[in-house]
């Protein structure tokens, strides 16, 4: 649990059509090269993603053990594994670490967002206990007091995607560490519905940049300068 206290802030948050889930990057010093890769985003199948926050090399494992199972009930059933099915088989695995001497908990938090045709969309929150819950809105990692008393404040039941968005950037701009919002500082997630199917879209860091302009989180790049 401390090492997930330490950890960037992720938050997701469910919308009418769509989940949004966002990441806050934390960079330990300057001489360390960025990653191009996502640090806090994955995805697990074509219909489900998740966020992370704690130890990376835990997380590591259990996304391939999620991979694995979303594959091989495809491959059994010619279907996407629904997802709280996928979260509750992923969680059996973590609840046995806690249970058995010698083994430690897996260090790491999950945000699941999904979309299944029983449920539509759906967020999950699990811990290394193995709980897991549906959240409408959700945050791990460092400051979810902050985080989760704005949440509550401003989430709306009909809330659309582009107002999720916003939300969880906002929220994000107040509990980050760091004073400013940059877009290399984040990493901004979105499951939603294109023309029936199920897509998984990662903000690119220019994308980022415009809608931290555009909400008025940050000044434009020649103003900034």
């Amino acid at each position: 649990m401390e090492a997930i206290g330490n950890a960037g802030t992720a938050i997701g948050i469910l919308s009418k059509d769509g989940v949004v889930l966002v990441g806050e990057k934390k960079v330990t010093s300057k001489l360390l090269q960025t990653s191009t890769s996502t640090e806090k985003m994955y995805k697990i199948d074509d219909h489900v993603a998740c966020a992370v926050a704690g130890i990376m090399s835990d997380a590591n494992i259990l996304i391939k053990t999620a991979r694995v199972q979303a594959q091989r009930y495809t491959y059994a059933y010619q279907e996407p594994m629904p997802v709280e099915q996928l979260v509750q088989s992923l969680c059996d695995t973590k609840q046995g670490y806690t249970q058995f001497g010698g083994l430690r908990p897996f260090g790491v938090s999950f945000l699941f967002a999904g979309w299944d045709k029983n449920y539509g969309f759906q967020l999950y929150m699990s811990d290394p206990s193995g709980n897991y819950g549906g959240w409408k809105a959700a945050a791990i990692g460092a400051n979810i007091q902050a985080a989760q008393s704005m949440l509550k404040q401003d989430y709306k039941d009909d809330i659309t995607r582009e107002e999720a968005v916003q939300l969880v950037l906002k929220v994000l701009s107040k509990t980050m560490d760091s004073t400013s919002l940059t877009s290399d500082k984040l990493e901004l997630a979105e499951v939603f519905l294109s023309s029936g199917k199920v897509k998984y879209q990662v903000s690119s860091p220019e994308s980022l940049s415009k809608l931290l302009v555009s909400f008025g989180l940050t000044q434009p790049a020649a103003e900034a300068s």
